[in-house]
């Protein structure tokens, strides 16, 4: 397996904490197991960390497809290592890092972590067409 596909793999798993993060950080607020299995014909507001977990899920989610889909391009192409490996890197890091700085409602470094996924997003797209990464003649 190589290190694009791995940290896809990771990120995957990634996902599914941000999944899990803010289903239950909400669901006291929501009305508990009984709103958990009914229906659900209302969403139910959450607020604080529940709230902000449940932006930071939708937000993963906003960027995940992006990544998975130009990993899985580098590795059908043959375009690991250099700048496919460095974003990939940097994405899934900074994701990681991403929910609980969140979930904790801290500002500016919030906005610093997901720009550092971007970046990762975009030398993983570089590293498609040539880009041998940071440092690289």
């Amino acid at each position: 397996m190589t290190e694009e596909i791995r940290l896809l793999a990771f990120s995957a798993a990634l996902g599914l904490a941000h999944v899990m993060a803010a289903s239950t950080a909400g669901l006291s607020q929501r009305g508990g197991l009984a709103w958990a299995a009914g229906n659900r014909e209302s969403e139910g507001e959450v607020t604080g960390a529940a709230a902000r977990l449940k932006r930071a899920s939708a937000n993963f989610f906003e960027t995940f497809p992006l990544f998975a889909a130009l990993a899985l391009a580098a590795a059908v192409s043959g375009k690991q290592g250099g700048a496919v490996t460095w974003g990939a890197e940097l994405y899934f890091w900074a994701r990681l890092l991403y929910l609980p700085i969140y979930g904790f409602g801290i500002p500016w470094i919030r906005t610093l972590v997901w720009g550092v996924a971007m970046v990762g997003i975009g030398f993983v797209f570089a590293g498609l067409f040539g880009w041998s990464g940071p440092g690289a003649p």
